[in-house]
């Protein structure tokens, strides 16, 4: 009797034992259902949040702009930073805006704001000769440059196709010459004990090779290329500028001015922004901007930095083999 009944309470306790686990499982299990639940909700808020952002990025035009075709205004088109393919400052995007500009029949003049250290001579040159086959297509219609902070190098050959320049006297202005550079690795390869290895066909097509010895003739002949370039560049600016230029030897030398030197120079014809050229040259102070706008993602890039790691590489050279400046 007393065995039966000490193996029922053994029972027993095993049967509540096994409920309480029993019970356990069951609300750990609850517990991960709501987990999952609010896990799937906050995620669903994530996705929906960025397909919203990535629709308004979808639905805005590449070269969407604020032009008000009712009001007279002043045209105004951007170059901002490097001047380079695949950068905001492109030959593609500025040429559109500028034929969308000078075809506008409501703006009274064009005006292109510049704020960045060149670039690309291609790229620049695009412009350069898309400016003056405006100029001649629109004849009644004239187009000025503004300079705020910088407008060197590449920049400047742009605003040399202007009918005018204008700049702040602080502005930086010129940078008229071509650069060149890179890196070489040859020592470096050396103390690791990595052997270089390239195989051509024809003498030259390994030339400015970062990780070969610079030759005293591949010098001798880049030397000959940038020249050319930078000839090319010369003869543009005296062609945009003409009599306004002063004869100065250091004029074509690369070096760069504040915006007062420069007016001295010849190089800008006064000192105003953009709102004072509009108002008081122009005549018509409502500035409409036929530059593409800026993405919302674009934004973001360029706070995470983005955008300064493309230009420092533009400024260094890594991107481009010749560059104005």
């Amino acid at each position: 009797m007393t065995v039966s009944t000490e193996s029922e309470e053994k029972n027993l306790r095993a049967t509540k034992e096994w409920r309480l686990i029993e019970r356990l499982i069951m609300s750990l299990q609850s517990e991960q259902r709501k987990s999952r639940r609010w896990g799937i909700f906050f995620k669903s808020l994530t996705f929906l949040y960025l397909f919203i952002i990535l629709g308004v990025f979808l639905l805005q035009s590449p070269f969407s702009s604020d032009v008000l075709e009712e009001a007279p205004h002043t045209a105004v088109v951007q170059v901002n930073g490097p001047i380079a393919n695949g950068q905001d400052a492109n030959a593609d995007a500025i040429i559109h805006s500028l034929r969308s500009a000078f075809k506008a029949e409501d703006s009274k003049a064009v005006l292109v704001r510049i704020n960045s250290p060149g670039g690309s001579p291609v790229q620049s040159g695009y412009v350069y000769d898309e400016i003056k086959r405006l100029r001649l297509l629109y004849p009644e219609k004239k187009l000025y440059a503004v300079i705020t902070d910088i407008g060197a190098s590449g920049a400047y050959y742009i605003a040399a196709a202007a009918d005018e320049i204008y700049a702040d006297k602080a502005s930086l202005v010129g940078s008229i010459g071509v650069v060149s550079s890179g890196f070489g690795f040859v020592d470096l390869m050396s103390k690791l004990g990595v052997e270089r290895r390239a195989l051509t066909a024809g003498d030259n097509k390994a030339l400015l090779d970062p990780f070969s010895p610079l030759r005293d003739e591949d010098k001798q002949f880049w030397q000959t290329v940038l020249d050319t370039t930078h000839k090319q560049f010369i003869e543009q600016v005296k062609l945009g500028r003409g009599e306004r230029l002063q004869d100065n030897p250091d004029l074509y030398t690369g070096l760069v001015w504040t915006g007062e030197q420069a007016l001295e120079l010849g190089l800008v014809d006064g000192l105003a922004s953009s709102s004072t050229v509009a108002r008081d040259i122009v005549g018509a102070e409502k500035l409409i901007l036929y530059s593409p706008k800026v993405s919302p993602l674009k934004q973001l890039a360029d706070q995470l930095g983005v955008s300064f790691a493309k230009a420092m590489s533009t400024h260094l050279g890594l991107d481009s083999p010749v560059r104005l400046q």
